[in-house]
């Protein structure tokens, strides 16, 4: 086998510790540690995860890849479930049946309003926090809403888009406020973010629309559109890394990165689908059940780029 050097023109370098921004390819032997290390690039992919137990669409929740809940949906639900990174158990009811909801948080400290309520046929003001074993009513939000979206925490959250109120909400765990509308009212938006700096895109207008929009904690601005329209899809993430996925026209298989500036179509799910329940970062995120009606999990890791020990295996 040709020597290294024959076939790059050059000896591997030999450095006490790794380069802090090596190129994708480069090779280096870390003496300090006394390995062969290299630059490398793995394209985003889903994975199987465990199934929920009970299969369902407009479910919502949120948390981590490897610790989240999800609670509600259709048939018309008050379970919840909670995720380990590999497996479905059972948590506390809601107090109210609902889907097509607003939910974020964490495993331990949830938040779920609005959504349509089956027991009285309309969209629901009601409001409920989750501690990781049961739910707790709270102060109602200002406007009954279905198919509204959610990002932040239990105690610091934002709500937007939704129908028919397609505004902006704000929670400090305690009470609701609004803020500025939307640019572009519409609902089935997917979300990212926290209260201060959020992402909306897409929705149903209607029709669907690809249009994008930041949040500063005031007001909402225009943004680079999505490659394409999507109503009724999910999203994950911060404002300036976030990803989205599913949807309709479909059902959709597509995901969409987002850096702040630019989407960039990567790996597709497995299984197509709207009205899913999301949960993670925009590199790390789990998209659950959805419509048609399913049990599935996926799992997502975004495109990571890492410096790793070389070995003869």
């Amino acid at each position: 086998m040709a020597a290294y050097k024959t076939l790059k023109g050059q000896s591997i370098r030999q450095v006490a510790q790794d380069p802090t921004n090596p190129q994708i390819g480069e090779i280096w032997y870390n003496t300090t540690l006394g390995v062969l290390k290299a630059r490398k690039f793995t394209a985003a992919a889903w994975a199987a995860g465990g199934n929920l137990g009970t299969a369902r669409y407009g479910l919502q929740g949120d948390g981590t890849q490897t610790s989240s809940f999800v609670a509600g949906g259709y048939p018309p639900l008050t379970a919840t479930e909670e995720y380990n990174g590999s497996s479905w158990t059972g948590g506390g009811a809601m107090g109210t049946s609902r889907y097509t909801f607003a939910a974020n948080g964490s495993q331990t400290a949830g938040l779920a309003f609005g959504g349509y309520n089956p027991g009285t046929a309309t969209a629901t003001v009601n409001a409920e926090e989750y501690n990781g074993s049961s739910w707790a009513e709270q102060n109602n939000i200002p406007t009954a809403t279905s198919q509204n979206i959610s990002v932040g925490t239990q105690t610091a959250a934002l709500g937007f888009g939704g129908s028919p109120f397609s505004g902006t909400l704000k929670y400090d765990g305690t009470s609701w406020s609004t803020g500025n509308n939307l640019n572009t009212p519409r609902y089935g938006i997917a979300g990212a973010g926290t209260q201060t700096a959020a992402l909306a895109a897409g929705g149903n207008a209607p029709p669907g629309v690809a249009n994008v929009e930041e949040y500063n904690g005031t007001s909402w601005s225009e943004e680079t559109d999505l490659p394409a329209a999507r109503i009724n899809f999910s999203g994950t993430g911060t404002q300036t890394a976030a990803a989205v996925f599913g949807g309709s026209p479909g059902p959709s298989t597509d995901t969409f990165q987002y850096d702040g500036t630019n989407w960039t179509a990567v790996a597709s799910m497995a299984t197509g689908r709207t009205q899913t329940s999301s949960a993670g970062t925009g590199s790390s995120a789990l998209a659950v059940g959805g419509k048609p009606t399913t049990a599935a999990t996926e799992e997502f890791t975004g495109d990571v780029t890492a410096s790793v020990i070389l070995t003869t295996s």
